[in-house]
């Protein structure tokens, strides 16, 4: 009965030893990890820069009334166009109609002591030369009808400034234009000068850009300047900068810059997100990468190699250039058709045997199909199905 069961233990041993050689096996078995490929162009990546932005007018201005009051009419909203002298909103007009009535009873009462004045005057000259009264009386009166004179003047003027507040009740645009912006409503009392509605000079579109400090000088060696909508990114418009602004702001450390649109037309609508194109010198041997490419070798940047031929990986260094919105310039370090892995860089090691990704073929720095690589399941068999979903797993992991 004991041999009988120590016969079992052994067997049952046997097998689950049996069991763990064959799982250790299995997981040495290394798996090959696809990666995402861009095939290297020299010469294309450090002859453009682009700005992002947005459309702004030119000319652009608050309007509000000269007097405060009560808002009783608004004729404008957003969007709407309107003419030089059309009216955008009106106060209530009972306040300022008191007042001109209150400057008209001053005029009146100011002009009869004034030719009260004046006969009370003519009378002692008269008696003057008569030797009824003294020298010194006449010039007390004299003194009368000037003071009353000056009086009458200053009443006169307070009409012509009642009467002007009475126009001043109505807010008018004093240029051509469109309402970009209502900050009052009817009903709500304002102070003079506060902003009713801000118009805008609808005959000049420009791009406000923020360009960092170390890269304001190529907006000076630029040979080109070209803005793409967001919204239609096939159109270029011509353009140039029309404004640097003398100092960096102190927050984003970047200057505010303005590209006026040489050739507007009515797809620039204001507030489109825009990119301003700027074309120079270049670098010849420089190359542009998605930053998803750099690695850290030694506190040094470096990109990884892919052998088509032997469908490994290798590290070499690079020497980097500006940054920019689209990816980072690589100086030296490549060559013509190097195809560098541009995803998963930091899961892999020198020497790893890898895969191209099925589901996004090369592409070169102008971002245009290239070639298929060699040995890859596309080049092989261009009709074989992708196992995208599968692959993105595996970058992912």
């Amino acid at each position: 009965m004991n041999r009988m069961l120590l016969r079992r233990l052994a067997f049952a041993a046997a097998i689950v030893l049996g069991a763990a050689g064959c799982a250790k096996h299995e997981a040495a078995i290394e798996q090959v990890r696809p990666v995402q490929l861009t095939q290297v162009t020299l010469g294309a990546a450090g002859d453009s820069a682009v700005f992002a932005g947005e459309i702004k007018p030119r000319h652009e201005a608050d309007l509000g009334f000269r007097i405060g009051g009560k808002i009783v009419a608004r004729y404008v909203d957003v969007g709407a166009k309107v003419k030089r002298g059309q009216v955008l909103a009106r106060l209530d007009p009972a306040d300022v109609g008191l007042q001109t009535d209150a400057a008209k009873a001053q005029l009146a009462a100011a002009e009869t002591e004034y030719n009260f004045a004046k006969a009370e005057f003519e009378r002692f000259q008269a008696l003057l030369d008569q030797k009824f009264v003294s020298a010194s009386a006449l010039d007390a009166k004299r003194n009368t009808m000037n003071a009353n004179r000056a009086k009458y003047e200053q009443a006169k003027a307070q009409l012509a400034v009642s009467a002007n507040q009475g126009s001043y009740a109505a807010l008018a645009a004093d240029q051509d234009g469109v309402i970009t912006a209502v900050n009052a409503e009817v009903g709500q009392v304002v102070t003079a000068g506060q902003t009713v509605v801000r118009l805008a000079r609808a005959e000049e579109r420009e791009v406000a850009i923020a360009v960092p400090e170390n890269r304001i000088n190529e907006l000076r060696t630029a040979r080109e300047m070209g803005v793409v909508l967001w919204a239609n990114p096939t159109r270029v418009y011509p353009a140039r900068v029309r404004e640097v602004a003398p100092a960096v702001d102190p927050a984003t450390r970047t200057f505010a810059v303005r590209v006026s649109i040489l050739a507007p037309d009515p797809a620039l609508q204001w507030g489109m997100t825009a990119n301003v194109v700027l074309r120079g010198d270049g670098i010849g041997a420089a190359a542009l990468l998605p930053l998803t490419a750099l690695y850290q070798q030694d506190g040094k940047p470096a990109v990884w190699i892919y052998d088509p031929g032997t469908k490994q990986v290798s590290l070499r260094a690079v020497e980097i250039g500006p940054y920019r919105e689209d990816g980072v310039v690589i100086r030296s370090g490549l060559n013509v058709g190097d195809l560098v892995v541009t995803a998963g860089v930091h899961k892999l090691t020198v020497g790893q045997t890898v895969r191209p990704y099925e589901g996004t073929p090369p592409r070169d720095a102008a971002g245009k199909l290239a070639p298929p690589v060699p040995g890859s399941p596309s080049a092989a068999d261009p009709a074989r199905k992708s196992s995208a979903p599968a692959a993105q797993a595996a970058l992912r992991s």
